[in-house]
């Protein structure tokens, strides 16, 4: 797919305020670790992650999500009445309806005629919303969009740490400690039609996107998707088998993006994966052959938000001045499913 006047004209991002190191999570393990014998350090050696955040209990996914919005619109200078699509992409909603979108656009004091609803795609929802705004500006539907979420990690964390210590063997560590990797943060994306880009706006050029839906199992996190999140959540992975079957469709994905864009060898000139930890990160590079200066992360420090964690770690290599003007940025993105998109962003 190709655009030929959608930009992204701001980005808005809130972290949570409680900082939660990997050694916390231990204490909170050790008798667990006692009976397997494992050693302090063990969680951030095999993740790479030294600490995530969590938000306040009974934090509301919406404020998070109204918050990063409203950083977003300040940054742009763009009007709210131009704003003619909302989506809150997140895996963590308020309630299973109405959709977290209608609180949102509520607590931003969006016009009545503007299109809001959710999308939900496991890790890759954020990049979802955005091709449906780029859509629609693209077909001249709206003139501006804004996509949203907020993730919080604290409840599937604590009633992980329940059922490990509970189980007790390795079989069921290896199965959760993915999701002890999780995060918590909000992030707003604002794209725009090209007659209201500023212009520190950033052109979206387009993107591919591949499935591999017959490993939809590997990662499975349910049933119930209200937040506060109920004792019957339970979240397992696969790591060995995401790890391995989402780079296999990394590379198809990653070979179709550089046709579908025209890119000669040297380019992306710098890349914003999704953050999940050491592991991915070392062994996806090297299957695309990207070298690692080109890629910019942020889980050492914020852990996996989930669809948040790819445009929030934009953001903050855009304030770094790690992305600056006149470079080619792919934004790829793969989510339980497994799914895959990739874009191209002119910065």
């Amino acid at each position: 797919m190709r655009y030929s006047k959608v930009y992204i004209e701001s980005f808005g991002y809130e972290l949570a305020p409680n900082i939660v190191t990997s050694d916390d999570l231990e204490k909170r393990l050790e008798p667990l670790y006692k009976t397997l014998h494992f050693q302090k350090g063990q969680l951030e050696v095999i993740t790479g992650i030294s600490e995530r955040r969590f938000w306040d209990p009974g934090y509301k996914m919406s404020e998070g999500a109204i918050k990063a919005a409203q950083k977003a619109i300040e940054a742009s200078g763009i009007s709210p009445e131009d704003i003619g699509m909302l989506i809150y992409g997140g895996v963590c909603r308020d309630d299973l309806e109405p959709a977290t979108a209608c609180a949102v656009s509520n607590g931003l004091g969006l016009s009545p005629e503007t299109m809001i609803y959710d999308v939900s795609n496991a890790c890759l929802g954020i990049l979802n919303g955005m091709l449906q705004v780029a859509n629609a500006i693209e077909l001249g539907q709206i003139r501006a969009g804004l996509v949203t979420s907020c993730e919080s990690s604290r409840e599937i964390i604590d009633i992980t740490i329940e059922q490990l210590l509970e189980a007790g063997n390795m079989d069921n560590f290896k199965k959760k400690i993915a999701t002890l990797t999780g995060g918590s943060g909000a992030v707003a994306v604002l794209l725009t039609d090209e007659s209201i880009a500023g212009r520190g706006s950033h052109r979206v050029v387009g993107g591919v996107i591949r499935s591999a839906a017959e490993y939809y199992k590997l990662c499975r996190w349910g049933p119930d998707t209200g937040i506060p999140a109920s004792g019957l959540n339970a979240m397992e992975t696969d790591s060995v088998g995401v790890l391995q079957n989402g780079v296999t469709l990394g590379i198809e994905t990653f070979n179709d993006f550089r046709k579908e864009l025209s890119l000669p060898d040297d380019k992306p000139d710098k890349i914003i994966c999704h953050q999940v930890g050491a592991t991915h990160q070392r062994t996806l590079l090297e299957a695309i052959g990207i070298p690692k200066k080109r890629d910019f992360t942020t889980f050492e420090f914020l852990g996996n938000i989930g669809t948040v964690s790819l445009p929030i770690t934009a953001a903050i290599a855009s304030e770094r001045e790690f992305l600056v003007p006149g470079d080619l940025v792919g934004f790829f993105g793969i989510g339980s499913g497994l799914n895959c998109i990739m874009l191209g962003i002119e910065w």
